[in-house]
């Protein structure tokens, strides 16, 4: 199973006689559902982000939602936060080094060298299937890419801007950026957009939706692993683990060749850099 029930804490002693006089109603608050692939972009410490945003908020994390317009049949989000003034979608990238991109290039690169897809463009697709699900207005959703501090953004200003719609963060600083955003969203909605019952008609709703089968999840995966992409990303258009021979997708080869002090320029599958 793959959500669990959590509190949700306190920053500070003044919020406390808002908080349930019961454990149960403490955990029930929220519900967090704990990624289950074997990592390879921090969602670990995005949960730790995402536990200091405010008690009205909600969030859901590893979500696999059907999506025919995919290769695989389906979306995986990293990421989801109900907020009373936002939804906020959030891809996360483990990357190391330059990130250099545009809002509108389908392509940017790592270090000038090694391309990925517009992130953007990647959480577009998250966000359609998301909301054939859900009744969420395209004007309150807010699109974030977070990555590690390993990384230096050389991408448009405008994503770097709170005002924005489409935001470039850093993970330790995740939280930080959403509240920011929030107090914009204040500023300029007189009332909440969505009610308390909303929210949780959102959660809810996206939350049954999510597949947690093993096996599905693994076809997801593999279907992942065995397509081709036209995006060049290494000497050859293919790659396998070193250590037992299985086709990577670009995004794990660029993860491997962008962290080189760790996997010393090879590439590997999930499983086999855990020995790293």
């Amino acid at each position: 199973m793959f959500s669990k029930l959590f509190k949700k804490g306190s920053s500070n002693t003044s919020t406390k006689r808002n908080e349930p006089k019961t454990t149960d109603e403490k955990q029930a608050r929220k519900v967090k559902v704990q990624p289950n692939r074997i990592g390879d972009i921090g969602e670990y410490k995005i949960n730790i982000q995402l536990d200091q945003l405010p008690k009205d908020s909600k969030y859901l994390s590893d979500i696999l939602i059907p999506n025919l317009k995919s290769k695989s049949g389906y979306s995986q989000i990293d990421h989801i936060v109900f907020t009373p003034y936002a939804v906020f979608i959030i891809e996360t990238k483990n990357y190391q080094g330059t990130i250099y991109g545009g809002k509108d290039r389908k392509t940017w690169s790592v270090n000038g060298k090694y391309q990925m897809m517009n992130p953007f463009h990647q959480n577009y697709g998250h966000i359609s299937a998301l909301k054939t699900i859900a009744e969420i207005d395209s004007s309150n959703i807010v699109s974030m890419i977070s990555f590690t501090k390993r990384c230096t953004f050389k991408v448009d200003l405008e994503l770097r801007k709170i005002q924005s719609n489409e935001l470039i963060v850093y993970d330790i600083g995740l939280s930080e950026f959403i509240s920011r955003k929030l107090n914009v969203l204040k500023l300029q909605n007189s009332s909440p957009v969505y009610s308390e019952d909303d929210i949780e008609g959102l959660y809810q709703r996206i939350l049954k939706t999510n597949i947690t089968d093993n096996e599905i999840r693994e076809r997801h995966v593999q279907a992942l692993k065995s397509s081709t992409s036209s995006i060049s990303s290494g000497n050859s258009p293919t790659a396998k683990c070193k250590v037992c021979g299985t086709p990577l997708t670009v995004k794990v080869k660029e993860y491997c060749l962008t962290n080189k002090e760790r996997f010393n320029g090879e590439v590997y599958c999930f499983e086999h850099q855990k020995q790293f």
